[in-house]
């Protein structure tokens, strides 16, 4: 089922200014259908099929040929090498809207795209469904406690998988396939044990020097590690607030997971503690 996402007029009026458009966001956020359904007059093509990565990759010049016309190009992260022929395909005829791209790997799409594409794209962000989006469901979660629990991400609704099934494959593809293109990360397993601690943590400070010493590993390495995972959208940082602006800078941001169905998975929440919780707080 297909809904209608509130960024998609945002995402038509850039489509407007800008040759290339680029939606980012975590996995499963609901990008290949949201480019797809704003812009179902252009060729779609993913870059997660080996073929089409391997044509973009070894024969850049001609993939675009074939798209001369323009597409949507998903998962562009697969092959960055092709930025660079996109500015040099756009430069020369730098029609509005031509090059829809997505992709889901925070730091290393924008540090290309820096590189290659600045000053000729847009970039949007599109995060899982918010409550009203997912009120077009027709299985959406009822109250906000069940939303808590089973998180936003739209398969879990749209094709009725239960909730922590589906988290824990999420969560087992992004440790084995998404950790490993992102850095060389050889222990899964304490990587796996630091995804939880963090899990543990959400809405609280960073503390990095805590969080290596419970996992067992280096401040550098929590750093690094926290790193990953913000380039994957599993979390976000928010900075400090204070009046004063330099407190803000100085003083430690708090750590935040994007959805808090994984909040609940990784910490091993169930739906019957949460009921247990609402029914407290009512009587």
């Amino acid at each position: 089922m297909n809904i209608v996402r509130k960024i998609q007029p945002f995402l038509l009026e850039m489509a407007n200014y800008y040759p290339v458009v680029v939606v980012t966001g975590p996995r499963q956020s609901g990008k290949t259908t949201l480019t797809q359904q704003a812009f179902p007059e252009k060729n779609y093509i993913s870059l997660e099929a080996l073929d089409n990565r391997a044509f973009a990759s070894e024969d850049p010049r001609g993939f675009l040929e074939e798209y001369k016309e323009g597409a949507v190009i998903d998962e562009i992260q697969h092959t960055p090498e092709l930025l660079s022929y996109i500015q040099d395909v756009i430069d020369k005829n730098p029609k509005k809207g031509r090059f829809i791209l997505t992709g889901s790997q925070n730091f290393m799409l924008s540090q290309a795209i820096s590189q290659t594409l600045a000053g000729r794209c847009g970039i949007l962000t599109l995060l899982p469904p918010d409550w009203s989006e997912l009120q077009c469901f027709p299985n959406s979660p009822e109250d906000l406690l069940s939303l808590l629990w089973q998180g936003c991400y739209p398969r879990i609704y749209d094709q009725n998988i239960p909730a922590q099934r589906w988290l824990a494959d999420y969560t087992t593809t992004y440790v084995q396939r998404d950790v490993r293109q992102i850095t060389q990360i050889t222990d899964l397993n304490t990587f796996t044990i630091f995804m939880k601690l963090c899990a543990g943590s959400t809405a609280q400070e960073v503390n990095l020097s805590r969080l290596g010493n419970d996992a067992g590993i280096s401040h550098n390495t929590a750093k690094s590690w926290l790193s990953v995972m913000q380039t994957a959208w599993l979390v976000q940082t928010l900075p400090a607030w204070h009046r004063i602006i330099r407190k803000q800078i100085v003083k430690a941001p708090k750590l935040h997971f994007i959805d808090t169905g994984l909040v609940c998975y990784l910490l091993v929440l169930q739906q019957h503690c949460i009921d247990g919780y609402s029914e407290s707080e009512s009587g």
